[in-house]
C-alpha cells in the first residue's frame, strides 16, 4: 500500500479498483491474512479516511475490497457530523497522513427518508434519533428548494452538504486540501448493484473519478 499512499490519485484509484472487483463478484480480499495482521500490529498507515452512513449494508472494507490497515473508518447514521466525527477525521488526516477523505452516502438512506417525512408531514422521533433527523433536515430543505423530487437527488444533496460542512468546520482538513496533501471525495453507493458514483470533490481533478 505504500506506493498507493504517495498520491491522492493513487488512493482514489485503489479505492475504485476495489469497488470494481466487488461489483464484478471477483474480490481479491487483499491484506486480510495473518501476515498483514502482524505487519499492522505495531502501527497503522491507512490510505483513506472513509466517513459513511452506519447502514449495515455499507461495510467499507467489503464494498471497496480492502483489508486490515487500509481504511480509517468513521460511520454515523446519515453520516451526520459532530465534534467526535470531526476529530476522528482530522486524526486520520493530520496524524495518520491519509491523502483522501471519502464521504459515502447511499440510496434508500433511512435518515434522509426520516428527514423528508419530518419536513413534509411533521413526523418526528424520540430520543437522539430526533437529533440525527434534525441534522439531515437542512440537506432535505436545500434539495426541496432546488426542485428535486427523486431519492437519488436528495442523497446527492446530502453528500454535497456533508462535504461542505467538513470543509467549513475543520480548519485542519481545509488547510490540508489547500496545501494539496489531502482531497475530499463524495460518493453515492447503490445498494442493488454495489457501484459508487461521483457526487462532488474538493482538491481533486474531477476527471479522476467516475462521472455521475
Amino acid at each position: 500500500m505504500n506506493d498507493d499512499r504517495v498520491t491522492i490519485h493513487g488512493a482514489v484509484e485503489t479505492l475504485l479498483a476495489g469497488n470494481g472487483r466487488f461489483t464484478a463478484a471477483a474480490p481479491a480480499h487483499p491484506n486480510q491474512d495473518a501476515a498483514r495482521r502482524a505487519e499492522t500490529a505495531p502501527a497503522q498507515s491507512p490510505f483513506a479516511v472513509l466517513f459513511g452512513c452506519s447502514d449495515s449494508r455499507l461495510a467499507a472494507e467489503i464494498i471497496f475490497d480492502r483489508g486490515l490497515g487500509d481504511l480509517f473508518v468513521v460511520r454515523t447514521a446519515g453520516h451526520v457530523l459532530g465534534p467526535e466525527v470531526l476529530g476522528s477525521i482530522e486524526y486520520g488526516v493530520s496524524v495518520l497522513g491519509c491523502p483522501l477523505v471519502v464521504v459515502l452516502g447511499h440510496d434508500a438512506c433511512g435518515a434522509v427518508a426520516a428527514a423528508r417525512a419530518a419536513v413534509q408531514d411533521g413526523t418526528s422521533a424520540d430520543g437522539y434519533v430526533r437529533d440525527v433527523i434534525e441534522r439531515v433536515t437542512p440537506s432535505v430543505l436545500a434539495a426541496r428548494a432546488a426542485g428535486y423530487t427523486e431519492d437519488s437527488d436528495f442523497i446527492a444533496e446530502h453528500i454535497r452538504r456533508t462535504v461542505d460542512l467538513l470543509m467549513d468546520r475543520s480548519r485542519v482538513l481545509a488547510e490540508a486540501v489547500t496545501a494539496g496533501r489531502t482531497a475530499v471525495l463524495g460518493l453515492a453507493y447503490r445498494l442493488a448493484d454495489g457501484t459508487v458514483r461521483h457526487v462532488t470533490a474538493r482538491g481533486l481533478d474531477e476527471s479522476a473519478v467516475p462521472a455521475p
